[in-house]
């Protein structure tokens, strides 16, 4: 079975999402206002990176 890239690609893009959103709750759950908003922001920047891929192959046909 090969690797799809594009897979492994959205899969990456997930976690750092999810680890971005975490850090942010942890920071300013910590009063840590400047790291809390700093990986807010780059939560919403992978958050409209990931909606402005296209779909996947497998569910565009489908």
């Amino acid at each position: 079975m090969p690797i799809n890239p594009d897979k492994l690609g959205r899969f990456a893009l997930r976690g750092l999402r999810i680890g971005a959103s975490t850090v942010s709750i942890l920071e300013l759950l910590r009063s840590d206002w400047t790291g809390g908003f700093t990986a807010g922001v780059a939560w919403l920047v992978f958050l409209q990176v990931e909606r402005r891929l296209p779909p996947p192959a497998d569910e565009a046909e489908g």
